[in-house]
This record gives C-alpha cells, structure tokens and sequence, in this order.
C-alpha cells in the first residue's frame, strides 16, 4: 500500500546529527583586543580533565528548525539524511515525538548518522564536525510546502543546491528562507547564485555576512544587509551578537537588541537557529518585518539557558508571554 504523505507547511532541509557536550573543566579563551578571533586553549598532550557529557538527539540547523517551528504551531517537517544505526533511530524517534514529519527522512545504508562533538566552555561552544557524504537527492513525490528552510549541509551536496533551486523555479509559490551552515558559505555566493536568487529571507550574522560578501574590513551594517540584498534575497537579517539584528527588505533597515538574559547563558548552542526560525514563523502568521524582529530574540534568550539547541525552545503562547512581558527598551528601531 502506498503511503500518504503528510501536508506540511514548513520543510527544513538540511543534515542531522548527535551532539555530544563535552563541559570543560581546565581550558582558557583567548582573544585579540576586540575580544574578537577568540581561540580556545587546552594543555597540549595532557589528560584534560572534564566536568560532564550531554548527548543531544537530532539537532543541527535544519533539524533545530523544523522542532523550533513544530513547538510553535507550525505543521513541520525534515529532510535529512541518517544511517542504518541506532543514531538514526534514535534521531528519527526525537522527530516523532516533537512532532516533526519524517516522511522525507531517508536511511541510506553503510553510512553513520552524523556524530559531532561539542566543548564548551562557559557559555561558548567549540564544535567538532563530520559531516557524511550521503547520496544527496531531492524528493521525487514531495507535498508542495508553504515555506522550505535551507541550511548546513556537507561539501559534497553541490548537485543537490541545483536541485533546490529547480524546485523552486518550478513552484514560485513556495519561499525560501536560507540560514547558510559552514560549508554553503564556503561555497561562495557565485556557485550557489541562484539559491540566493531564489531566497526570500536570509539569515546569517555578522562575521558571515562579511566572509560571504569577501568584505572582512566593512562593520557598516546598511552596507553589509546590501550587499546581500544585491545577491538576490528579498529580506535581509543580520545578527550582531550583543549588538543585536538587522532585518532590511531592500528600503527601510531596522534593528532590536538583545531579548535581556534572566540569568547568565548556560551554552548558546542553537541561538541563531531559534532566531532565524522564529522569524520565519512570524512571518508566515502574517506579521510584517519589525514584528518578527521581536519574536526572533525572544526564543534565543529562552534556547541559551538550556544545554542543548531544542530544550529551550518556546511554544507560542510562552513566546507571547515573554513578548508582552518585555522591559519598554525592548523594541524596533529604524536606522
């Protein structure tokens, strides 16, 4: 009998992995007078004690996602890859129980599921990542989506970008939102051009933006949301760490700090995923551009006080309340 695929309104594409926490007991952080460039610093050669290890199902970018929009309402699901091992298993039966469809879910065999580890140290985190090369293809049978959400992916998916980009010339209807992972920004903005002629919303922070743009020396932000607009996306949003985020449709720039931290962040791991996400599902229950901005911030803050980059992530309703709740500074500004 053939199965029937799920309606979904929200389709995260991308890989997922298992992250393993690793708390460090005895390290230092460098960094350069800007406090920028930070390196972290272990003994070399030594026994490096630690404190505890966190193993975290089914995350990374587009995995955090489709959870982030599922808490909040949203009829989600997930296209990824995971091997025939207990890894997957174990990924596949986190979805089901966020509520995430993994009819797109594929299992390819003689491949692991994608194993990262993550030291942490305060409230930073260092990441170890593997990504494995699966046989990346595009559904042949997909119920059309409202909205797909791109995002890391491993170096050997090229073919795969073109793929994406055919569907969504072929269904105009259906927007992007595109949060780049490590190796799509190495990729550069010309080989995936026509992903970001196709992107409606695009997500990445500051330090990425200029990598993307090969600007290292420009900090202006107007310019740097530009010249992302100049590749194609539509709606522009940068986040500037404590500075806050920018979001810009091509004529009016806007701005929100920081949602203020109830207590000092345990591990920001999955912050800019809970943004961006949050963003895109404001967006599609038709708030305008400087009202997503305010509910992105609002489930970073609640995501950094957890270990892990889903057990934070707020419903609706708690988002809401955090929102009517917000000291008066909270609020858009027009740069």
């Amino acid at each position: 009998m053939e199965k029937t695929l799920e309606n979904i309104d929200f389709l995260a594409v991308g890989d997922i992995v298992t992250d393993a926490f690793i708390e460090l007991k005895e390290a230092e952080a460098t960094c350069d007078i800007d406090h920028e460039n930070c390196k972290l610093c272990v003994k070399f050669g030594q026994k490096i004690p630690y404190n505890n290890v966190t193993v975290v199902k089914a995350v990374g970018n587009a995995a955090n996602a489709a959870v982030c929009a599922a808490r909040l309402g949203i009829s989600s699901g997930l296209r990824a890859y995971i091997g025939n091992d207990q890894d997957g298993k174990d990924c596949l039966e986190t979805l089901t129980r966020e509520k995430v469809s993994t009819d797109y879910m594929v299992t390819e065999d003689g491949q692991k599921t994608n194993y990262h580890y993550v030291l942490q140290y305060g409230a930073e985190r260092t990441i170890l990542i593997k990504h494995a090369s699966f046989n990346y293809s595009w559904p042949k049978e997909l119920t059309q989506p409202k909205w797909i959400y791109f995002s890391s992916i491993a170096e050997n998916s090229l073919p795969y970008h073109e793929e994406v980009a055919d569907y969504l010339e072929q269904h105009p209807d259906v927007k992007l939102a595109f949060q780049p992972g490590t190796f799509q920004i190495k990729m550069g903005s010309v080989t995936l051009a026509r992903i970001y002629k196709n992107t409606y919303v695009f997500f990445c922070n500051k330090e990425e933006a200029q990598q993307i743009l090969s600007t290292p020396e420009m900090h202006d932000m107007k310019s740097l949301l530009a010249g992302i607009h100049a590749l194609g996306p539509k709606i522009a949003v940068i986040s500037d760490g404590p500075n806050g985020a920018y979001a810009s449709d091509g004529n009016t720039v806007w701005s929100i700090p920081m949602y203020p931290d109830p207590m000092p962040p345990i591990s920001r791991t999955g912050a800019g995923d809970a943004f961006s996400t949050t963003f895109v599902v404001a967006l599609m229950l038709g708030k305008i551009i400087p009202e997503a901005l305010t509910w992105g911030p609002i489930n970073s803050m609640s995501v950094v006080q957890q270990i892990g980059a889903q057990k934070g992530l707020l419903s609706r309703e708690e988002l809401e309340e955090y929102l009517d709740n917000a000291p008066k500074d909270y609020k858009v500004t027009i740069l």
